[in-house]
């Protein structure tokens, strides 16, 4: 399936996948929408994304968004059909930390019978800093269903 794209009154639609992939680099910024640990989040360069432990990384990794749903500038945006093909654009992530978040507190209790338990937790998280959107070179080629 074709991605779709859709612009403001002000402007025509590209003819092509390519020609729309230009015209959103011309624009002075850019989003996504990328999928990381199983939720969606608009994301922009440099933004801090905090989302729940990842086990395997290390700070200082460099993840790459894989799943990304739609891409979009001030005046274009490019939908995926569910997704926008991984050859279209490159989006990394760096791991800047490992934290966690503020203290839970749990106050159980059975009433008459002398029970009382408090259970305390702090939930940890990744932090990371998005790098920039890169777009690939693709060919200009009318009405290509990439």
């Amino acid at each position: 399936m074709p991605s779709q794209v859709a612009t403001s009154s002000f402007h025509s639609a590209p003819g092509s996948t390519a020609a729309a992939l230009n015209l959103m680099r011309s624009q002075p910024s850019q989003y996504v929408i990328a999928s990381v640990v199983g939720r969606k989040y608009i994301l922009t360069p440099r933004d801090v994304l905090t989302v729940p432990h990842l086990k395997d990384v290390r700070v200082g990794d460099i993840l790459h968004l894989r799943d990304i749903h739609e891409i979009g500038s001030r005046e274009y945006t490019l939908r995926g059909d569910p997704l926008v093909p991984r050859n279209h654009i490159k989006v990394e992530a760096t791991v800047i930390e490992h934290t966690k978040g503020k203290m839970e507190v749990v106050f159980k209790k059975k009433r008459r019978k002398g029970y009382q338990k408090t259970i305390k937790n702090k939930h940890p998280y990744t932090r990371l800093r998005i790098g920039p959107i890169q777009f690939t070179n693709l060919p200009l080629s009318p009405l290509s269903s990439d």
